[in-house]
């Protein structure tokens, strides 16, 4: 059977690259080894998805490269996939941090994609077996055999391997010999070593607290969450993607201040007020008695600020701005939104997603060494390499 384009993965890259092939009649068809296409959409932002956000920058991804991902981004914008939300009378609303949601769910998104994929052929549940390449691309499949003069790679990360996500995409780069980066979880909880966990978290999963949280040089101030292993929510999910085992995160309990000269100001003014009291206005409560005994390990919580030793408050403030601690690792790929690391972006066309060695055959989306923050960045990537794929193939 042949085609003029074939695209293996009907994920958000895979369906934008065949919608503008198909607007250039090209003959298309996506081989999805799920038995339905878009299962990553429909489970974005909560079922909300979170399509897009208002700040995209290139900034905001990480890759080998920081460069390459500027042309797809700056030629396929947020604003032209807000349009087509337009076209099709959706709704949306901008939450904090621009992030973009739409009001009718995620299944609103996908329909969309859906109503556009014109000329294009969907065949589900479809396991490729081999590809070869003698001019033309040769896609075995569940004992069929497809042709076409393009191949789209656009099977995403590993992350999620529950909903079929594999490394299939640097499988088939190896196989070209085509340099890639090891996929790693990102956007992903920390666990945190177990004398530590013990030691500051144990017993408070569920509570949730605004921090500053560092690493390698990058830093996110939003929400962080106690679980029952160790950290998560949005700051540190951020954080995870610039994480190296070994590496200790920072977390800044106080970013807008100096913590010591706060607590000498409430020594002064608040001396008969105990110490966990006075952090209590900021944090959680069992969150500052656990602090106030564990943090300088002198059990300070309890006792009225007048009565601390300015030593003992001078380590405790500067230990609330600078609160260092040891995650043993992730929770892996189980739970990671995105993957780190894919195909290295030197081999491919900044422009047109082409790989420079192997003509017709393009990497899109999360396959590449291209990951964004949290916050609709990933989705964005999508449209915008699978729209610059989509000009060409």
């Amino acid at each position: 059977m042949k085609f003029d384009v074939i695209i293996i993965g009907g994920g958000a890259a895979g369906l934008m690259c065949a919608i503008e092939a198909s607007k250039r009649r090209r003959k298309v068809l996506i081989l999805e080894v799920a038995e339905k296409v878009g299962k990553k959409i429909l489970i974005s932002g909560g079922g909300r998805c979170n399509f897009t956000n208002l700040h995209i920058d290139p900034k905001s991804f990480l890759s080998h490269n920081p460069h390459f991902c500027k042309s797809s981004l700056a030629r396929y914008t947020q604003q032209d996939f807000i349009a087509l939300m337009d076209k099709h009378n959706i709704t949306w609303h901008e939450e904090e941090r621009g992030q973009l949601f739409c009001d009718d769910y995620a299944p609103a998104v996908l329909e969309m994609l859906l109503n556009e994929c014109e000329n294009v052929e969907f065949k589900f549940q479809s396991k490729v077996e081999g590809i070869l390449f003698k001019e033309n691309y040769y896609v075995n499949a569940n004992e069929l055999q497809y042709q076409s003069s393009s191949l789209v790679i656009a099977t995403g990360g590993p992350s999620i391997p529950k909903m079929g996500a594999t490394d299939f995409g640097l499988r088939i780069a190896k196989q070209f010999d085509i340099k890639s980066f090891l996929f790693k979880p990102g956007l992903v909880p920390f666990k945190i070593r177990q004398n530590e966990f013990d030691q500051y978290f144990k017993g408070l999963s569920g509570l949730s607290f605004n921090a500053e949280v560092s690493c390698n040089s990058q830093y996110f101030r939003e929400n962080v969450l106690i679980t029952h292993r160790g950290l998560s929510g949005p700051a540190i999910l951020q954080i995870s993607s610039y994480w190296n085992k070994g590496d200790e995160i920072i977390v800044d309990l106080f970013p807008d201040f100096d913590a010591i000269d706060w607590l000498i100001q409430m020594k002064k003014e608040r001396s008969k007020r105990e110490l966990k009291t006075i952090l209590a206005d900021y944090l959680p409560k069992r969150l500052s008695v656990r602090l106030g005994d564990t943090l300088t390990k002198k059990e300070l919580s309890s006792v009225p600020l007048g009565q601390i030793n300015q030593k003992d408050l001078n380590e405790f403030g500067r230990l609330l701005n600078h609160w260092v601690l040891s995650p043993s690792g992730t929770e892996g790929l189980r739970v990671a939104e995105v993957c780190t690391g894919g195909v290295n972006t030197d081999e491919l066309s900044s422009k047109t997603m082409e790989v420079r060695s192997q003509p017709g055959l393009y990497f899109i989306g999360e396959t590449v060494d291209v990951t964004g923050w949290l916050g609709g960045y990933n989705f964005q990537w999508a449209w915008s390499s699978g729209w610059a794929a989509g000009q060409v193939v």
